[in-house]
């Protein structure tokens, strides 16, 4: 068995952006995608839906579940595995992809937005290990993987979004703790973040238009990366907190001027929070 055919990867928040390019990416290898997010309907400015990714997957050549699913809730959650594990014969890859952003300091952030950057952040980190990891201790190569920064203590990345860096830590500092905790099962624990600002159609519509779109790379520099993560041989890799661009240098790759999004200038790209210059 190559790649990732036949594996069962589990992506949360895939109905567009990054998790989607993911779920294109691993389908090309002939994998088992399911396909989860909170709404099953489309968004008033974003396109795709669960249904619509699913579709695509199975054109590029993988199998498909799309299932509606709210990381918040952990009955949903255990039972999105269950039925992802009764559909494919089990999970062998998790990604955490859900995520939840508000880039305000502590005075003026509402607690319930807060509590709900903790919810999809954090704490579905653990909650989607916790459902996922009976199937992924009976896999030959478990795999969490969750799309959170390196963590710096520069009081750069806490003056003006502390809120929302603790909840991205959070997430990092779980990777961390369950690698070691999950390295007796066999199953790899890692995180996964962007060097420069990834272009999607949430960034062009609450983030900064056409403007911050130019200055960024597409998805699928993230897919690319996260596919040499789950490819990885022996589940060798684990406990690490990986940057897009490095992990593929690393791996050989050179050229990186087709994941621009704006491919018709040369201008510096923008780094992503959490990146120092």
């Amino acid at each position: 068995m190559s790649g990732l055919k036949e594996r069962t990867i589990f992506i949360s928040g895939a109905s567009r952006g990054i998790g989607r390019a993911m779920a294109l990416r691993f389908a090309k290898d002939g994998a088992n995608v399911v396909i989860a997010a909170k709404s099953a309907e489309a968004h008033a400015k974003l396109p795709g839906t669960i249904h619509s990714v699913a579709e695509e997957v199975r054109q590029a050549g993988g199998q498909a579940l799309a299932i509606q699913m709210d990381v918040r809730d952990d009955e949903q959650v255990l039972a999105s595995m269950q039925k992802a594990a009764d559909h494919f014969g089990g999970i062998d890859a998790v990604i955490n992809n859900a995520g939840a952003i508000k880039l305000v300091n502590s005075e003026s952030l509402p607690l319930k937005r807060f509590d709900l950057m903790m919810q999809i952040n954090t704490r579905a980190v653990l909650s989607c290990a916790k459902a996922a990891l009976p199937w992924l201790k009976k896999s030959s190569c478990g795999h969490i993987l969750s799309l959170s920064p390196p963590i710096s203590l520069d009081p750069k990345w806490f003056h003006h979004y502390g809120p929302y860096t603790v909840t991205k830590y959070g997430m990092s500092m779980l990777t961390i703790g369950m690698a070691e905790e999950y390295r007796r099962y066999g199953v790899a624990v890692n995180s996964l973040w962007p060097q420069t600002l990834i272009s999607t159609a949430a960034v062009e519509f609450e983030g900064g238009g056409k403007a911050a779109m130019s200055k960024g790379r597409v998805p699928d520099i993230m897919a690319d990366a996260a596919y040499e993560i789950l490819t990885t041989p022996n589940c060798e890799l684990s406990g690490e907190i990986l940057v897009d661009e490095t992990l593929l240098k690393s791996r050989g790759v050179e050229d990186f001027d087709h994941y621009r999004y704006d491919k018709e200038t040369d201008k510096p790209l923008m780094n992503d929070l959490f990146i120092d210059e």
